[in-house]
């Protein structure tokens, strides 16, 4: 493994680490050069392709990931087959939830995603030694949850337009952490029957809103899944 010194702590700092969104951006940046080296001891990098299950409902929780690249579709499946998309997750998010003995949802990569996994013994024991990385797990998942609310404002009162709007500017705002430009462009992650699924509204709704969008120049679109958005405020101001 690649290393640099750090000389305020006097060990070596995994290089792979240094450039990491969830290293400075996600439940990383709360561990001392220490606990981090001793942390990547454990964990892999893994690239999942779009449609690949990373996460099963009720199954047993063996890891958890950092999310690095890409977004990750979280799902509940009725007992006849019929699906409700209930969450979106990108980088630098933590896949999974701590000390729970099985996952409460299905996780899909909804586009191409790079993951690092962690074994779950390996983080669930950082956290009972690191208050610091205790405290960055709860305010990601508050955050989490304080997103939640808003969307069930979004599902429960915002008009058709309000919904597929808002859809886009979710996505515009967290597919890439680093990009605070004025200015953005995306591949969608998910099919009209997902974002319809996720919205509830029929596919025919989400392509008539999204055409709307295009031809009042809100958004690009380029072969049906490639949006370009020349301004975030105006797309903005179209979530209500």
């Amino acid at each position: 493994m690649q290393t640099v010194r750090n000389d305020t702590y006097n060990f070596e700092t995994p290089v792979l680490c240094q450039s990491c969104a969830a290293r400075h951006q996600g439940i990383c940046g709360a561990l001392n050069p220490e606990q981090l080296l001793e942390l990547t001891k454990s964990t892999r990098r893994v690239r999942k392709q779009a449609g690949e299950e990373l996460m099963a409902d009720a199954m047993p929780i063996s890891s958890y990931a950092n999310v690095l690249r890409g977004v990750i579709k979280l799902s509940k499946v009725l007992e006849d087959g019929r699906q409700q998309v209930v969450g979106l997750q990108f980088a630098p998010d933590l896949l999974g939830r701590p000390f729970a003995a099985e996952s409460r949802v299905t996780a899909e990569a909804a586009s191409e995603v790079d993951l690092c996994i962690i074994p779950k013994p390996a983080l669930e024991s950082l956290l009972t030694q690191s208050a610091a990385l205790e405290h960055r797990v709860m305010m990601q998942a508050l955050r989490e949850l304080d997103e939640a609310r808003d969307w069930m404002v979004t599902l429960g009162r915002k008009s058709a337009a309000e919904k597929v709007a808002s859809f886009l500017y979710l996505i515009a705002t967290h597919i890439d952490p680093t990009d605070r430009e004025p200015e953005t462009s995306f591949d969608l992650p998910l099919s009209r029957a997902d974002i319809g699924d996720f919205l509830g509204l029929t596919i025919e709704t989400v392509s008539r809103q999204m055409s709307k969008l295009k031809a009042d120049g809100v958004v690009e679109i380029v072969n049906y899944r490639h949006v370009s958005v020349p301004d975030l405020a105006r797309l903005r101001l179209r979530c209500g």
